[in-house]
């Protein structure tokens, strides 16, 4: 009896430690529409995540503006963003500066934002896209849709020294995101360091991308509001 009685309230004693870090989890925080929100940019086109944290949210939910001769983007949904008039062919490098003005200001977690690129039949089920992004917290994604959800090097974000981290909540962070085609391979960089670089065949084929030729654009978490400036395409 003392036995079950002990185990009894261990085990109460660690369901009542974990509910709090439970609550803490980030597949846990659903994404926030965000009021007044919608494309204010002409030409920009927008295509939220189908996902559980979305859930009926649409690109309405989050808000794509024009600020400081570039972009304030404030999600809401998790989403991609382009003007199809934006497409680039053969060896190509599409780069922007991304500034949090105030890091983690609308989630209790990092979320992620960067460049996306290779688009293709992005208002049909039968999209594939790329894209590279980094967290306030000095790590970075590379991952995509074609048509479903896909990784590149992993699941998890991957840390990198040369990806600025935030002080603190609430504090500024900015970097410098590029992905580049070149010849044979696919890089994403962050603030001018190759943090990652993959073959071709490791983002293009079956389930992945179509080409690495097509639209780019902008791509976003959920919950985060972030500057876009230097936003642009070079050979």
């Amino acid at each position: 009896m003392r036995v079950r009685l002990i185990y009894g309230l261990t085990l109460a004693v660690a369901i009542a430690l974990i509910a709090p870090l439970a609550a803490q989890n980030p597949a846990n925080q659903d994404s926030q529409a965000i009021k007044g929100g919608g494309i204010k940019v002409k030409g920009w086109q927008g295509k939220t995540d189908v996902s559980r944290e979305n859930g009926t949210l649409t690109i309405n939910d989050a808000l794509f503006a024009e600020q400081a001769g570039g972009f304030r983007v404030t999600t809401g949904p998790s989403a991609i963003y382009w003007n199809p008039a934006n497409k680039a062919a053969g060896d190509y490098t599409v780069s922007a500066t991304f500034a949090e003005p105030k890091y983690m200001n609308v989630n209790d977690h990092p979320h992620p934002y960067g460049i996306a690129f290779a688009g293709n039949d992005l208002d049909t089920p039968n999209m594939s896209i790329g894209y590279c992004a980094a967290y306030g917290n000095g790590t970075f994604i590379m991952r995509g849709f074609g048509p479903a959800a896909f990784q590149v090097g992993g699941r998890a974000p991957v840390a990198n020294p040369a990806i600025n981290k935030a002080a603190a909540k609430n504090e500024p962070v900015t970097n410098t995101i590029a992905v580049s085609v070149k010849g044979d391979k696919v890089e994403c960089t962050v603030n001018g360091a190759v943090v990652g670089s993959w073959p071709k065949t490791d983002v293009v084929g079956a389930g992945k991308l179509k080409s690495t030729d097509g639209v780019y654009g902008l791509r976003f978490g959920h919950n985060t509001d972030v500057v876009v400036t230097k936003f642009g395409v070079s050979k």
